[in-house]
């Protein structure tokens, strides 16, 4: 049975990643004078960490390549600084769910409360990421409050997913491997959204081979590699979890059933794509 940290994930990780996929975020950033969707993705996602250099980002987002980030940051902040990338992501996300949860604005209401309750009150020890965007002002505006709460959230998550992949000695660039064997996700997805090509993934199934975790074939994970990969994915739940402290059991259950008719909608749409490195099953949203 699933735990409720993993079932809000799925249901939140729609509604933050419109500010990924949607065309309002990706026109904005554009307009904001970043040069291509990877600047704009770096400067976006990091500019709560303020004009770091891209050392700091490849640390924090953990599974980049040094050589994909350092072609955006620092350059980004000559073209405008993180407080423009953080608006032309988040006015450009909130236009989306927008265009998407029109019919569904009664459910927004208490939603965005629950979810901003837990997301305001989750513990930001060893969690950079989330640290950062929780030092941002708040708004009052629903809609606005939901997608800064799912964005809140799936950073907390992120954070202690780090912290578990690094704990169990996965690597960051491994981690798309393991998780790509574990699932069946094609290594087509990494090539174009991690930049992982085929001398580099059989250089880390290699890897991961040699410890025990992949089998000889290097398609599937050994009983070792799954053993790993189970203990990773609920460690991480149990790290995510502690953000719903706030949250009554009744109100956990009450946002769940809240969330589902909205991640549904955005899923609708079509603009979030089916395989990613988010590693989301967009069909499996009513566990």
């Amino acid at each position: 049975m699933e735990s409720n940290a993993r079932r809000l994930w799925k249901l939140l990780e729609p509604i933050h990643a419109v500010g990924y996929f949607s065309p309002e975020p990706i026109a904005l950033l554009k307009e904001a004078g970043y040069r291509g969707y990877w600047m704009g993705y770096f400067a976006a996602r990091s500019a709560p960490l303020g004009a770091v250099p891209a050392e700091v980002v490849h640390a924090v987002f953990y599974n980049f390549a040094f050589s994909h980030v350092s072609r955006a940051l620092p350059d980004a902040w000559s073209f405008a600084p993180p407080e423009a990338a953080h608006e032309a992501r988040r006015t450009g996300a909130i236009a989306a769910l927008r265009r998407h949860l029109g019919p569904l604005a009664d459910d927004v209401d208490r939603a965005a409360s629950l979810a901003s309750r837990a997301a305001l009150g989750a513990p930001s020890e060893g969690r950079a990421l989330y640290a950062a965007l929780r030092s941002l002002p708040v708004s009052e505006d629903p809609l606005t409050l939901l997608w800064d709460a799912a964005t809140l959230l799936r950073e907390h998550r992120g954070d202690g997913h780090v912290a578990t992949l690094l704990s169990a000695g996965i690597g960051g660039r491994e981690s798309h491997v393991f998780h790509a064997l574990a699932n069946g996700t094609s290594p087509s997805v990494y090539a174009t959204s991690r930049n992982i090509h085929e001398t580099e993934w059989d250089a880390l199934v290699s890897g991961l081979r040699s410890r025990g975790l992949v089998t000889d074939d290097g398609h599937s994970l050994t009983d070792a590699g799954r053993e790993t990969k189970a203990g990773i994915e609920s460690t991480t739940d149990a790290l995510a979890a502690t953000a719903y402290a706030t949250l009554e059991p009744a109100e956990v259950d009450e946002l769940i059933a809240l969330l589902r008719p909205l991640a549904k909608a955005v899923v609708a749409s079509g603009e979030i794509p089916g395989q990613s490195p988010m590693g989301l099953n967009l069909d499996d949203l009513d566990r």
